[in-house]
């Protein structure tokens, strides 16, 4: 005698879509927490790539003087450079203009965050500029005096002088501060490396 066939008490359920996960599963956050990681990892890229920028500092020949005889530790800028001064960074190179002589003198690191300080050093026309934001750095290359790269030489290999047309060279260094590209961070220390190595040139007139 046949018996009726019983159900099946776990029948087949269909096959989930293959990109579906269950939810509770470990699954069910694994991508989310891939997209988290990969987003922390171009964050910190962004940030690591951040620390090291390129900062031009336009400065008088008495101005650049103080500076040299601070022992290149520190340096100072205008009341109203404070929000590009914070964007400075530990690490961050400077490169220095020095007007006057139309010259690049020396290169630096930034050692320290900005600070607030109102002790005079610096001068300008403007007596009540006592160039407030002020960073701490460390001299890098100082070629004598004599040895200082003159800017016409090289200017317009720079990217950043090409903003202006060529018999117009010296609008870019209007103003105290200014960022640069690497690359033209690059040429220049490159130059004053050469020059530091370099016998004193003498001029004999």
């Amino acid at each position: 005698m046949s018996h009726p066939k019983l159900a099946d008490p776990t029948p087949e359920q269909p096959a989930p879509p293959a990109n579906a996960t269950a939810a509770g599963s470990s699954g069910t956050g694994s991508a989310p927490r891939s997209r988290s990681r990969r987003r922390r990892k171009r964050g910190a890229g962004a940030k690591a790539e951040r620390r090291y920028q390129y900062w031009m500092i336009v400065t008088s020949p008495e101005n650049f003087r103080r500076t040299r005889e601070l022992g290149f530790s520190i340096q100072g800028w205008k009341s109203h450079h404070r929000r590009r001064v914070e964007s400075i960074k530990v690490g961050d190179r400077l490169v220095y203009y020095v007007t006057g002589r139309m010259s690049f003198a020396a290169t630096a690191t930034v050692t320290s965050p900005m600070y607030e300080d109102h002790t005079p050093i610096w001068r300008t026309a403007r007596r009540e500029e006592d160039y407030p934001w002020r960073l701490h750095i460390r001299g890098d290359l100082l070629p004598p005096d004599q040895n200082w790269v003159v800017a016409k030489d090289l200017a317009y290999r720079m990217e950043y002088v090409r903003k202006w047309p060529p018999e117009h060279w010296t609008l870019a260094f209007q103003g105290q501060l200014h960022q640069l590209a690497k690359l033209d961070f690059e040429l220049l220390e490159v130059e004053i490396g050469r020059k530091k190595a370099a016998p004193v040139e003498v001029t004999v007139g």
